[in-house]
């Protein structure tokens, strides 16, 4: 059976995306820019797709924001609200509720397995989504674990809702996988490791991601790329730049413009 893959995404809006990278960029500069690298994302996962069975999915919020996506995800993509607005065990809190909320509904689509990914690694291998996919086509319970240089992980996979593995876990700590290694063996769940990547939630990771652009085992990031030249980055640094179009309007509603989907 195919695996769900669901991308854990907040609306691209100005001031609520991506303000990790303020002051380096603006708030409508970071919007575009979390925009970009979701579609690159979203444009990887169908390149997987391509060769492993993988139907990949938005896990979104707020709820009522699935129009903040148009033109930034290809057309017919599978939104699933993931605002952790569900009942949920003792201990499973903040984020985790999102993220379990996220697998009930990929599985409860019927597939065989479900992996939630970040939105924040726009060049991340395709073999790694490919491979995760393999890890959970297997019949024995499991765990894929795609752990990220910053503590936490680009990836979570389980062929079961195990709500055990978000509880307890101190969010946006460099404590998040080894935690989630423990609620693993707690479980009795074998937990199969992907090679690490990184988050592109800061501007040294941003300064990263330009320089490693295109570089040969890599998502080639296209998106994020016409992203960043249409906003003048470059690896070494950016200047604030000052667009006039998009600070006069919503950012939600230039993004579709901005950033076009293949």
């Amino acid at each position: 059976m195919a695996t769900g893959i669901a991308v854990m995404a907040k609306a691209p809006r100005a001031g609520t995306c991506k303000t990790r990278l303020l002051p380096m960029l603006s708030p409508e500069q970071a919007a575009l820019m979390g925009a970009a690298f979701l579609s690159d994302v979203m444009a990887n996962l169908a390149q997987a797709a391509r060769h492993r069975p993988i139907v990949p999915y938005v896990a979104f919020s707020p709820a009522g924001t699935e129009a903040a996506f148009a033109g930034i995800v290809p057309p017919g993509t599978r939104m699933l609200l993931a605002d952790g607005a569900i009942p949920c065990p003792a201990g499973v809190a903040g984020f985790g509720r999102s993220l379990l909320h996220a697998v009930q509904g990929v599985l409860a689509c019927g597939h065989g397995g479900a992996c939630v990914l970040n939105a924040d690694s726009p060049n991340l291998p395709t073999s790694r989504l490919m491979e995760a996919a393999r890890i959970l086509a297997r019949d024995e319970d499991r765990v894929v674990l795609g752990p990220a240089e910053d503590g936490g992980y680009y990836l979570l996979g389980m062929k079961r809702a195990h709500a055990g593995l978000f509880a307890g876990i101190d969010w946006s700590t460099d404590r998040v996988a080894d935690q989630t290694r423990a609620r693993a063996a707690e479980l009795g769940l074998p937990v199969i490791e992907l090679l690490p990547w990184y988050d592109v939630d800061e501007p040294a990771t941003l300064r990263r991601l330009l320089r490693e652009l295109g570089q040969k085992g890599r998502y080639a990031a296209p998106h994020s790329a016409a992203c960043a030249a249409r906003l003048g980055l470059t690896a070494g640094g950016a200047e604030a730049i000052h667009i006039p179009a998009y600070a006069e309007r919503d950012a939600t509603a230039t993004l579709a413009g901005a950033v076009e989907c293949p």
